[in-house]
């Protein structure tokens, strides 16, 4: 069964670019549809990080994440206080 997926014309003209080089790279033709075919594949074998790209953020952070962020901490000897922050902030 064929589907027909609809994209704009950027990225149309992205995939005929890419479809050309491997033309030229290689020397074997491939068509769109083989191109996609690879995309899918490989995206599907890496759904992690497909998924991850389509988060709104990355809270919360992970364990590593929070220990690199702590790793760069060092105390200058200065408490700061709520006021010091909103004079910085807002004058």
């Amino acid at each position: 069964m064929t589907t027909a997926v609809k994209i704009d014309e950027d990225r149309k003209d992205r995939l005929e670019e890419l479809q050309a080089e491997v033309r030229l790279r290689t020397g074997t033709s491939v068509t769109q549809k083989e191109l996609l075919e690879r995309f899918i594949d490989d995206a599907y074998e890496s759904r992690k990080e497909i998924i991850d790209s389509f988060r709104e953020s990355t809270v919360p952070l992970s364990e590593s994440e929070k220990e690199a962020m702590q790793r760069g901490r060092f105390s200058s000897g200065v408490e700061t206080t709520e006021e010091d922050i909103d004079d910085t902030l807002y004058g």
